[in-house]
């Protein structure tokens, strides 16, 4: 019999090894990213972009600068407390073009439609995606449907492109970060992927809890006026807070320590994920923001964003290191610490 060598024995990480897609690949977490990495990035070979991979791309357009995002939403309920699928799809572009510190202008919508969904519900999207490029400054100027067989889809899906002006002088991504930078939080995290539970399935949390789905280009503004070096930006959606602080720590190979009794969680959102065995820090958010900025300009930056309507919550929640390259980790309020992980999948099917 061959002898067994347990030292170099490795425990298999659910579903990563599969030869279909999983609901997890579209979770946001680390599936998605290896989706990503090992299969488009390679297939698109050097056709693709950069590497960067933020929430938007900016790229040279004449003389100036343009930030060009897309995304697509299959939000189950379409309409949930606080929202519906339709401003979730204008918020969301909207957002992802200023987490690179872009003016967003214009956006595009294609629609999936399954046979046999009410028309009242589509007019209702639209309407809500009207209302909200409306309140966002931007236009709706092109489009396309599609209308699949009853069964082949599930009511409505949407997809948004956008496309913003970046002002010069203005260098936000996710490599930028260094060790010595504050983390800041526009506000409290894990409300809308909550407010999407409440409403599916007949789940209740005993308190109300709607969306916070939002356009944060006016914010992202006012914090740009301060003149401070904005470093990254990063709304956490998909894979919540957790996702986005890892992805930023391997990016630019800092470390990330956070203080927990700093997160802003909000009761509600804290009863809910108790409830169902959560990570909160892994809840989807629609209308909140990360930033990474040098420390010295840290307090104008959060005078900034608390004068704002949409960081009236805004705070401090961490600091970046330079040890454990790579890596989140948080103090627990009995003065431990604990590792702060990429989801692997998706907690919570459906969310955006």
């Amino acid at each position: 019999m061959t002898d067994l060598d347990f030292e170099n024995w490795t425990c298999p990480v659910p579903l990563r090894d599969t030869p279909t897609v999983v609901m997890g690949h579209g979770g946001g977490g680390a599936m998605s990213g290896e989706l990503v990495e090992h299969l488009f990035l390679p297939g698109f070979g050097a056709a693709g972009g950069t590497a960067d991979l933020g929430d938007c791309a900016v790229v040279p357009a004449g003389e100036g600068r343009i930030a060009f995002s897309t995304d697509s939403y299959v939000v189950k309920p379409m309409f949930f407390p606080g929202g519906s699928i339709g401003d979730l799809a204008v918020n969301g572009t909207v957002n992802d073009l200023a987490m690179g510190g872009a003016t967003p202008l214009y956006l595009s919508a294609a629609f999936i439609l399954q046979e046999g969904t009410a028309l009242a519900d589509i007019a209702r999207i639209a309407e809500a995606m009207g209302a909200a490029a409306r309140a966002a400054g931007v236009r709706l100027v092109t489009g396309d449907t599609k209308v699949v067989d009853n069964g082949s889809g599930d009511g409505v899906y949407i997809t948004t492109s956008g496309i913003g002006l970046v002002a010069d002088g203005v260098d936000i991504g996710p490599r930028r970060a260094v060790a010595g930078d504050t983390v800041l939080i526009s506000g409290d995290i894990g409300v809308h992927g909550v407010a999407v539970m409440s409403c599916r399935e007949g789940l209740e949390f005993g308190t109300a809890v709607s969306s916070d789905t939002a356009p944060l280009h006016g914010l992202v503004a006012a914090m740009l006026a301060t003149g401070a070096d904005v470093h990254v930006l990063r709304d956490p959606t998909r894979g919540g807070v957790a996702a986005s602080l890892n992805e930023i720590a391997r990016a630019s190979g800092i470390g990330v320590d956070l203080v927990e009794r700093d997160l802003p969680v909000p009761p509600g959102v804290a009863d809910a994920c108790s409830l169902l065995g959560l990570d909160p820090l892994q809840v989807a958010n629609e209308g909140k923001l990360l930033a990474f900025v040098p420390a010295e300009q840290a307090g104008d930056v959060l005078a900034a964003m608390r004068a704002h309507p949409y960081g009236a919550g805004a705070r401090r929640i961490g600091t970046c290191v330079s040890e454990h390259p790579g890596m989140v980790v948080a103090r627990t309020a009995l003065g431990g610490t604990r590792v702060v992980t990429m989801p692997i999948g998706e907690q919570l099917p459906r969310i955006c």
